[in-house]
């Protein structure tokens, strides 16, 4: 997969400079330019895509000097343009949150943020589109499967957004997050029960909340006894 081409669009001088570092140290971005307002945003957007060079991810704030940023993304929207939106902003009220989900913003990043925050959302951004292109590249493929469209949609959410169900404890959280790191292929919970002493239903809940954060990856294994059971492996992308 080529690098994911972005556009930064940020009014203040200083952020913008730094979310431009931040996208240059991430690899699998490219940084394609910073805008710092709504109109030059539009108009660098429609430049590039003519030029052969269309961005792929906007990171907009939503307070600019001369349009709002769910305007920006309208405007992105009636022009044609598909590029995905992740708002970095200040703005907190429910009522905007909730009208850029409406709009089709895929991440939301409140300031102020760690560079460490602002890998973990475009790492998972990253690995949406992987997982969506997966399907697309395989032979005779039509479309993707609904665990393959649940999978890409969960990469979406970090870990740390997903609150850790009644029962399991961060600190045998860690202890699979570990062992899975360390294995050199997907494993089943029977494995990770054996490994880490815990019986496999318990083995299976930590197992399925890693997947559904997009830590790990999920699939069924087949070529074994009875039942076929989902494998897990870390997620190294």
């Amino acid at each position: 997969m080529s690098d994911i081409r972005v556009l930064v669009v940020e009014d203040e001088p200083v952020a913008s400079a730094a979310h431009a570092a931040y996208v240059g140290r991430m690899p699998g971005f490219a940084l394609a330019g910073t805008a710092p307002d709504g109109q030059s945003a539009l108009r660098l957007l429609a430049e590039l895509a003519a030029a052969g060079q269309p961005v792929e991810l906007v990171l907009l704030d939503m307070n600019l000097p001369d349009l709002h940023g769910l305007d920006i993304a309208r405007r992105m929207r009636a022009a044609g343009i598909l590029a995905d939106i992740i708002a970095i902003t200040a703005v907190r009220e429910v009522a905007i949150v909730r009208s850029a989900v409406a709009i089709g913003v895929v991440q939301y990043l409140i300031k102020p943020f760690t560079y460490s925050t602002f890998a973990d959302k475009l790492g998972s951004y990253r690995l949406f589109r992987q997982q969506l292109a997966a399907p697309a590249a395989g032979a005779g493929r039509a479309g993707a499967s609904q665990s393959e469209v649940d999978q890409a949609f969960a990469s979406l959410r970090a870990p740390s957004e997903l609150p850790l169900p009644k029962g399991l404890s961060g600190s045998t959280l860690e202890a699979v997050k570990e062992y899975l790191k360390q294995q050199g292929s997907a494993v089943s919970a029977t494995e990770v029960m054996t490994a880490l002493g815990m019986s496999r239903v318990t083995a299976r809940r930590y197992l399925e909340y890693l997947a559904d954060a997009g830590t790990a990856t999920r699939a069924p294994r087949y070529g074994t006894p009875g039942r076929p059971e989902n494998e897990y492996g870390w997620n190294r992308s």
